[in-house]
């Protein structure tokens, strides 16, 4: 009488196949830069002008494209003290989407952590951005104005719920509302001055 040993990978059957690995594509068009072969014409072409002169002018490198209207920018430092200037953003294909790439390039025109409070960076950043755009005669919609009004009330009440006791005049504006300012006392400014 012969025996036969079974594993249990024969008793519960063949193993399914794996599945091929994840792989993240990037839809053509979307986020980056225009994929065609012939240059672009027209608006697209200001636009493409723009992002080649401030990444070379800034020495700014894109990590990434995104394909929403939001972005990040940061600086890497290495142990010899050489920066590599980051950014994340959109690229610019209208009047948001710049706006929003110039602001990410703002940070790194003005200087991270120039400005306290953190706020008042951004506030600097969209300045630098919208008056760039507007030198270079780049279209500023009430849209692209509403988006820096609020990101920066965004900005502000963040601030606010963690602490920040003094506003910096340019950001008043932006004060959530029912946010109201204690008056200064100008005794009480006199006799710290004093």
């Amino acid at each position: 009488m012969k025996r036969f040993m079974i594993s249990l990978w024969e008793l519960v059957g063949p193993r399914p196949p794996a599945k091929p690995p994840l792989v993240r594509r990037r839809i053509a068009g979307k986020a980056g830069p225009p994929q065609s072969s012939k240059p672009s014409t027209g608006m697209q072409a200001r636009y493409d002008t723009l992002v080649e002169d401030m990444k070379e002018h800034w020495g700014i490198r894109v990590h990434r494209w995104r394909t929403r209207t939001s972005g990040c920018a940061w600086e890497l430092r290495d142990a010899s003290g050489h920066v590599d200037r980051m950014i994340e953003a959109p690229y610019p294909k209208g009047p948001m989407s710049c706006a929003v790439f110039l602001h990410e390039v703002g940070h790194h025109a003005i200087g991270f952590k120039k400005y306290s409070p953190r706020c008042l960076e951004e506030y600097m950043a969209w300045d630098w951005a919208l008056r760039c755009m507007e030198s270079r005669d780049l279209n500023v919609t009430p849209a692209v104005i509403k988006r820096r009004d609020d990101a920066m009330r965004y900005a502000l009440a963040k601030a606010l719920r963690r602490g920040l006791k003094r506003v910096p005049e340019p950001l008043i504006p932006y004060l959530p509302e029912g946010v109201r300012l204690k008056p200064t006392d100008p005794q009480s400014s006199r006799r710290r001055a004093g």
